[in-house]
């Protein structure tokens, strides 16, 4: 009997949607398809991999508000903010990667050599398995998705099961735009599942997108092979507000770094250091702003904070609160200033704590949630130190009218990305990475392309 697995929607608890979980016979079909496409595919010229491309990203912002719509039953996310993820984030970072594919795939020349022929090839890996989450499902899939396809790979995409539309959602795009048949795939799968499929010797490389338990557990099924799995991992991402910050412009960004997807961004901002000069108006601008949000159902328009993506989240994040106060910390915002707040629910009002120390769990584990919570400081060695004493490290913030300071600050914290007067945001021009328990790899820029491919040298001597 075939097993199957239901979308609990956040936005009201219904059964969203119902899918099939694959057979073992359907895994088997998947990685037979894959490993018969995968020569043809890289034996495909680069520009004709990037127009089928382009025609993928068309579908998805030809039918945005259609998946927009989904995204907000699925995951919760209000629907006046899902459209953004296709028609910004999805489209910059595919449209980057594909336009860049050509150099950065290109042969490398060594220097000449006279009687010789030298050079340094970059070849597909093979059968490349993307297992992406549900909090950013089209942002973070297509970091690996659309490079590994342009790089020569054939892709099997395992989604969340919080959001199985949205590998759906690809292989359709792909099949309008001509992708020949095994290059792309999608299977619902257990987690025992997913391990069978990392052992696998057909698949080349794993790109995951988790917890990190859940790095640990794909790190451990690869471990019998020699695979390399790239691992986007957790965060508490850190925010340090100089003394000399633009106070309006730090409070408005911070906020929406906190906030933004009810928190549950992957380099969201989770802990705050400000300068003890500015540490009062900076707190009092923080207060009001966040009371301005409006928690509530995530398709009416006037939404600004949707559910979290589960009741158990909202729970997970109302302890570490708990602790937090318990250990001295004081609240800031009062719940009942948000209606739409239900213990019990994924309807979490955001919070904001101060009085905080890293005793407490809001301060060192990540709790994806809308909760922030903020500390002063004397000095940028104060903050630098506490910015560091963090078992992660993915983006980290420095707010201050002095780019060379904050260089200096940047250069001392143990981050794979810093940030200068923005956050929560991803260039593809740069490398996304992670140190610590943040995770290893490299996705996005040239350097994407390194993870997705081997050097192959060709050493050619040339006699007459």
């Amino acid at each position: 009997m075939t097993q199957s697995f239901q979308v609990i929607s956040p936005v009201d608890g219904s059964v969203y949607a119902e899918r099939p979980l694959a057979t073992h016979k359907e895994m088997e079909q998947a990685l037979a398809r894959a490993e018969k496409a995968r020569l043809g595919w890289k034996a495909t010229p680069v520009q004709e991999r990037a127009a089928i491309c382009r025609r993928a990203v068309q579908y998805f912002l030809d039918h945005t508000a259609e998946i927009a719509e989904e995204l907000s039953w699925q995951m919760g996310r209000p629907i006046r903010y899902s459209p953004m993820e296709i028609t910004r984030g999805f489209r910059e970072r595919a449209h980057y990667m594909i336009d860049i594919a050509e150099t950065s795939l290109a042969d490398i020349p060594v220097e000449p050599l006279s009687g010789f022929r030298r050079f340094i090839r970059r070849e597909p890996l093979g059968t490349v398995l993307v297992l992406a989450p549900w909090n950013y499902p089209y942002l973070t899939s297509v970091n690996a998705v659309i490079p590994a396809i342009m790089a020569g790979n054939t892709v099997i995409l395992k989604h969340a099961q919080q959001t199985p539309l949205c590998a759906e959602r690809y292989a359709a795009a792909f099949a309008y735009a001509g992708l020949p048949e095994g290059v792309f795939q999608y299977l619902h799968l257990t987690h025992e599942q997913v391990a069978g499929m990392v052992g696998d010797t057909r698949i080349a490389h794993v790109a995951f997108t988790g917890s990190v338990s859940g790095g640990h557990a794909i790190q451990q099924a690869a471990s019998r092979r020699f695979i390399a799995a790239g691992l986007e991992l957790g965060g508490k991402d850190p925010a340090y507000v100089r003394a000399d910050a633009r106070l309006d412009h730090a409070i408005e960004n911070l906020v929406d770094g906190a906030f933004f997807n009810s928190g549950q961004s992957c380099c969201g901002i989770e802990r705050i250091y400000v300068h003890e000069s500015l540490f009062t108006p900076f707190v009092e601008g923080f207060v009001e702003l966040t009371k301005q949000y409006v928690l509530g159902n995530p398709l009416l328009p006037e939404t600004t904070l949707g559910p979290m993506v589960r009741a158990t989240a909202a729970a997970f994040a109302q302890a570490q609160v708990m602790e937090a106060l318990e250990k001295g910390a004081k609240a800031l915002i009062s719940p009942a200033h948000f209606p739409a707040h239900r213990e019990g629910t994924p309807y979490m009002a955001p919070q904001v704590l101060v009085g905080v120390s890293h005793s407490m769990q809001a301060m060192m584990e990540e709790s994806f949630a809308p909760v922030v919570g903020i500390m002063p400081v004397k000095d940028d060695t104060e903050a630098i130190r506490l910015m560091n004493d963090s078992p992660y490290g993915l983006t980290a913030s420095v707010w201050s009218a002095d780019a060379g300071q904050a260089l200096t600050i940047g250069d001392q914290l143990e981050t794979g990305t810093c940030y200068l007067n923005r956050c929560d945001y991803l260039d593809p021009a740069l490398a996304w990475t992670g140190v610590k328990d943040s995770g290893r790899g490299c996705t996005l820029s040239s350097l994407g392309y390194e993870a997705l491919t081997r050097p192959k040298s060709f050493h050619f001597k040339l006699v007459d």
